[in-house]
């Protein structure tokens, strides 16, 4: 399975286990291309197994746009959000990909690591149903049974979004559900919909069913949070400026390149996992993910490129539904002058 959960982000973070055997950070080492070029080895950490919103990650890595800036590119499965943040803030990975919610709760506890820009700036968050249950519009939710993970960011949103369509946690009963079995409990019919990720789950759920799935956005009934984008440690960042900037620059320039290629960075996930969806379904998730990019306040510029409003607005939302309970300047989250820049 490859759902992207956030287990339980806001309670206090344990160290920070090394995700898989070779996924260190540690000193940097150096190998040499096919042309002799002397590349920087470098792992990043994904928030979960492959999946089609990773796509431009493994495009870079095939098209040689990380070669171009000397890094030989080494990417990692994850194992939730929350592990990817503690494992690259601790130095076990040298960056990592994964959720802001995540990014603000392991900083409120004190782990030094820093975003370098986030990616996914339009939440996929979505209630996600079979289009024949009719879930159309938030009212449509009323007396719907939805499949939950009990303190995940998506269940401290969802009363949030509520809310902000004139309804209350008791009018939508959710059902407390353990992240690998939503999907299943929709299938099954013991939920009406499930929170997830529209870049995510509902491909997923769709190919099991063979059944066409809706999703009920977030963001496009009045709430809108940063999510995914790329980590690193504060070490790293203060020791390995250079390494930063070009790390940086690579995957702003891999994610532009994709979003012109879509049918090779899909193909250049193939043997990305074991676990990787088939080929529909990573197509369907990563021309999801491309409509999630970018704000009003960023729409065309560069994917990567964030604006303080916007995360001022993530940070206010996350304080208010109890995710960060020390809530901090932009600048404690976000290093602006090592992000893609205009």
């Amino acid at each position: 399975m490859k759902l992207r959960t956030f287990a339980t982000i806001a309670t206090a973070l344990l160290p920070a286990l090394a995700l898989t055997a070779g996924c260190g950070g540690g000193d940097s080492d150096e190998t040499t291309s096919a042309s002799g070029k002397k590349l920087t080895k470098v792992t990043l950490t994904l928030n979960w197994y492959p999946y089609g919103e990773h796509a431009p990650f493994y495009y870079g890595k095939k098209q040689g746009i990380f070669e171009k800036h000397g890094i030989d590119l080494q990417i990692n499965a994850g194992q939730g959000s929350q592990k990817t943040v503690q494992a690259t803030g601790a130095g076990q990975t040298d960056f990592g990909w994964a959720d802001t919610p995540a990014l603000l709760a392991a900083v409120d506890k004190g782990m030094p690591v820093k975003s370098l820009g986030v990616y996914l700036q339009t939440t996929a968050a979505s209630v996600q149903s079979f289009t024949e249950t009719g879930i159309k519009k938030p009212a449509d939710l009323k007396g719907k049974r939805i499949a939950g993970t009990a303190g995940d960011a998506l269940s401290r949103t969802f009363p949030a979004f509520l809310k902000k369509n004139g309804m209350s946690e008791a009018d939508v009963p959710i059902q407390n559900t353990d992240p690998a079995g939503k999907i299943a409990a929709v299938i099954s019919g013991k939920a009406d919909g499930l929170l997830g990720f529209a870049s995510d789950q509902g491909p997923i759920m769709q190919d099991k069913a063979k059944k066409p799935v809706s999703a009920l956005r977030f963001s496009e009934f009045g709430l809108n949070f940063y999510s995914n984008g790329l980590l690193v440690g504060e070490r790293k960042l203060k020791s390995e400026a250079d390494l930063v900037k070009r790390m940086v620059t690579a995957t702003s320039e891999s994610w532009t390149a994709a979003q012109g290629d879509h049918d090779n960075a899909v193909a250049a996930m193939a043997g990305a996992s074991d676990q990787l969806p088939p080929v529909p379904v990573i197509t369907e998730q990563f021309k999801t993910t491309l409509t999630l990019l970018h704000t009003d306040a960023t729409k065309g510029k560069a994917p990567g490129v964030n604006t303080e409003a916007d995360w001022k607005a993530t940070i206010d939302l996350f304080a208010q539904t109890g995710v960060i309970t020390k809530p901090q300047e932009p600048g404690a989250y976000w290093q602006a002058d090592a992000a893609p820049q205009g």
